[in-house]
């Protein structure tokens, strides 16, 4: 039981953390004094990396921290091509997942979250194979951005650039654009449309976060000259706090489940190492902002702004917060005053934070449903109360759609005010969705026009409530995102961000459709309903080769999350064909063709996607001799579904349920990805799965990593895996043994099987395995030696055991005809 009880106390120790981070910020005294004195803190540190957990969580929890500075994590990818630990969700909206990930992280560690425009294709082995696949000019002008936009002093490096085809492509073709970025921000020639919106800016110096690793051992490093590198002590204790460094970071890191990186924190002394690149070289090898004035006193008309915040923080009052409130509230006008319009806007942003928490201000709009529809009449319910005996006066709100509403009501001491409030949002209102998934992108790129809207992390919500609020002749305002907010009888308060759907969406129930002969088949439409009483009709659109019965649907929907489902029959083409299938509902004569996906982890906000409502309809020639499968889920897989849609019988199977009895009905077993490194129990259940295969049945096991195996038994006879992969997904696939069953039968499997194959064609492929083996296919990249363990096939007893590494688990939920009759070889291989 040691992996999954692992993951379960992560599981629920995050879900706890993470509740309550997504509920308004109260902050105690301490952290009140610590934005103060990060307030006076004018230095700012960018780190660049590629992925959703490249980032080194420690170095931005000490520059945030221990140092104060503004500390940003640019991540030129949302980790859209990685495998998912939690849950089925792959490409885009993993990426969504992972996005909030780094959000909550950041929310821990006290960085902010940046991000490219690049999409996480997948596994790239040369840095020159990314920057094919990304548009280099794109991304590098994201880079640019960010640097112009977020101003930092110091940018910081994961990667180094100077070694490529030793790690991950997109590593270092992120070290490369970091680098190249650094010297182009200050060239108004480069780039010079984004200057409308920002200004030229020239960071002072670059690192590389060296370690270790980089050098191929502990030992080495210890021995390498490091006379170039800075040393930074980054195991500090907080006392105030009582974590220390090792332990924050560690709290930020395990915010990234979806890759099961929970960690554990350490204390102690640590230390982290930059190697310098570029700039102005350091004398101080301990501060790497040495000779940059990070004082107030850099910007013009600063010094009197950090004269009265330096009082500020000498004089703070831990048992009574608010005595600052008269000199912050001198400060925030001294701030209106700056030319500096970029520090003008974010320290006008932390003082008002600093305000609101020394009074206890709490302001909220709290909507009566946690979804709404544009033009719709929204019922607020305000809240607003002065916790301090600072005089304050609630002068107005402003909403969405409407003037400040006047109130001048003044708020005092500790009593609550209460106000409903009727809103009607625009017509054109936009639905809530991720921004960058509004348009469709490229393999390598997603597409986002708004410059201004480039580089943001999260969904941009625009339903907002802007309280103005007097205090000390001072009208001050406070803008709250409008929220929906529930009791749970187990978590208590829980908070949910307001979203905008469409009044109507549908989807289609199968995202595959197989036709393997020219019969019809029922595909299944679910319409539901973003409002009370909505009617319409729903139809099945198609290219005019396939048929479809019957033209339209009528439906009428009378509550608000009501579905309702209708069939459709489909005939195919009588030739072999690849076809979109689109489902369109019209209401009042305009057209919906958006489906509604709800993600929703207890560890992030929830989040809804909006996409084409769309299926994929294939004619192949495909044969199956129908097979009954038992399928035992690993880290989450869609494969089950499109076995199904295969016409195969398929049941999953929990571990415990595991027996030779139960087995005995099955023809074939198959495990999901990477079962043998989160089911714990297959290391009992192994004996009772070989002997199935003994028997005379078959057994799949697809692809695991080399990590935390639960068995070192996986197969009947040893094989290592290894860390090969094909990541050119149409690299040339060659056949080992051509007369064997898993390439003639049922179906005859050719080189055009393995065309259009989508990000890869197979990973951790095993590198050593038994006499007893047959290996059926090689490939491999551009410049690589041959991979030939992708599919290995012994016979075991009466029956067959098959591990395969081909990344079925993407082929299959693409639709990818070649995907489909490679695996039903597979399963039928007994016959």
């Amino acid at each position: 039981m040691r992996i999954q009880k692992k993951y379960f106390i992560l599981l629920l120790l995050l879900s706890v953390l993470n509740v309550m981070a997504q509920k308004p910020q109260k902050p105690n005294s301490v952290e009140i004094y610590n934005q103060i004195q990060k307030l006076n803190f004018l230095g700012t540190v960018l780190y660049v990396a590629a992925h959703p957990d490249d980032e080194n969580t420690r170095l931005i929890s000490y520059f945030s921290n221990e140092v104060k500075a503004r500390t940003g994590y640019l991540s030129l990818t949302r980790g859209d091509g990685g495998q998912n630990l939690i849950g089925p969700e792959l490409r885009e909206l993993l990426g969504v997942i992972r996005t909030q990930e780094l959000i909550e992280a950041r929310k821990i560690d006290g960085g902010e979250q940046l991000f490219s425009r690049a999409n996480d294709f997948g596994y790239s082995k040369t840095p020159d194979e990314t920057l094919t696949i990304w548009d280099k000019e794109q991304v590098l002008s994201d880079v640019v951005w960010a640097i112009r936009t977020f101003k930092p002093d110091v940018i910081i490096n994961r990667f180094d650039h100077r070694s490529p085809g030793t790690t991950h492509g997109h590593h270092t073709a992120s070290a490369m654009l970091g680098l190249e970025a650094f010297d182009l921000a200050n060239d108004p020639n480069t780039f010079a449309s984004q200057l409308q919106y920002t200004s030229v800016w020239q960071p002072k110096r670059a690192y590389f976060n060296t370690s270790w690793w980089f050098y191929g051992s502990r030992e080495k490093f210890e021995k390498a000259d490091k006379t170039n590198l800075v040393n930074l002590k980054t195991g500090v204790y907080y006392q105030s706090i009582g974590k220390s460094n090792q332990e924050i970071a560690a709290l930020s890191r395990s915010c990234h489940q979806s890759q099961g990186f929970g960690n554990t924190g350490t204390r102690g002394e640590e230390d982290e190492y930059l190697e310098f690149l570029k700039g102005e070289t350091p004398k101080d090898k301990t501060n790497i902002f040495e000779g940059i004035d990070t004082t107030w006193n850099r910007l013009d008309g600063g010094k009197e702004v950090g004269i009265v915040l330096w009082a500020v923080e000498k004089n703070f009052d831990f048992k009574n917060p608010s005595a600052s409130i008269p000199e912050l509230i001198k400060a925030y006008n001294l701030i209106q005053n700056l030319k500096d319009t970029h520090w003008k806007t974010i320290k006008s942003e932390e003082i008002k934070k600093i305000i609101a928490a020394c009074s206890g201000l709490y302001i909220e709009a709290k909507a009566n449903s946690q979804e709404t529809n544009s033009g719709a009449e929204l019922d607020l319910k305000i809240e607003a109360i002065n916790r301090s005996n600072v005089a304050m006066e609630l002068v107005s709100i402003s909403l969405p759609n409407s003037n400040n509403t006047p109130f001048n009501k003044n708020l005092e001491f500790n009593k609550v005010n209460n106000f409903d409030v009727e809103v009607l949002l625009p017509k054109n209102q936009e639905n809530t969705s991720p921004y960058w998934l509004s348009q469709p992108g490229t393999v390598g790129m997603y597409r986002v026009d708004d410059q201004n809207l480039i580089g943001k992390p999260d969904v941009i919500r625009t339903v907002n409530a802007t309280f103005n609020i007097k205090i000390n002749e001072t009208t001050i305002p406070f803008e709250r995102n409008i929220i929906y907010k529930y009791n749970d009888d187990v978590k208590g308060e829980v908070y949910q961000p307001l979203d905008v759907v469409p009044i109507v969406t549908s989807s289609i129930t199968e995202k595959v459709f197989i036709f393997n002969s020219n019969k019809s088949k029922t595909v299944t439409v679910k319409i539901k309903a973003g409002k009370d009483t909505v009617s319409g009709s729903v139809q099945l659109n198609m290219p005019t080769n396939w048929s479809v019965t019957p033209t339209s649907h009528t439906f009428s929907l009378a509550k608000n999350g009501e579905e309702k489902q209708v069939s459709f029959t489909v005939t195919p083409s009588k030739e072999a064909s690849e076809v979109t299938l689109k489902s369109i509902v019209t209401v009042d004569g305009t057209q919906f063709d958006k489906e509604k996906i709800d993600i929703n982890y207890p560890h992030i906000f929830k989040q809804m996607v909006l996409q084409p409502s769309e299926a994929k309809a294939i004619k192949l020639d495909i044969k199956t001799n129908g097979e009954k499968i038992a399928y035992i889920m690993g880290a989450g897989d869609e494969v089950p579904n499109s076995l199904k849609q295969m016409g195969y019988e398929v049941t999953i199977l929990k571990p415990n349920e595991i027996t030779t009895e139960r087995l005995a009905s099955f023809d074939v077993v198959m495990t999901g990805i990477r079962a043998y490194n989160v089911l714990t129990e297959l290391n009992f259940k192994q004996p009772v799965l070989l002997d199935f295969v003994k028997n005379g049945k078959t057994m799949i096991v697809q692809y695991n990593t080399t990590d935390d195996l639960v068995t070192k038994e996986i197969a009947p006879f040893p094989l290592k895996i290894s860390r090969d992969r094909v990541t050119e997904e149409n690299a040339e696939v060659r056949f080992l043994a051509p007369s064997h069953p898993i390439l003639n039968s049922p179906n005859k499997i050719t080189s055009n099987d393995f065309k259009n194959w989508k990000q890869e064609q197979g990973l951790y492929y095993p590198n050593e395995w038994d006499a007893n083996f047959t290996p059926i296919i090689s490939s491999n990249d551009k410049g690589e030696k041959a991979k030939d363990g992708a599919i290995l096939v012994a016979k075991h007893g009466k029956g067959t055991y098959i591990y395969t590494g081909i990344s079925f688990f993407r082929e299959l939920p693409e639709g990818v005809s070649g995907a489909f009759r490679l695996i039903a070889n597979m399963i039928s291989i007994r016959n």
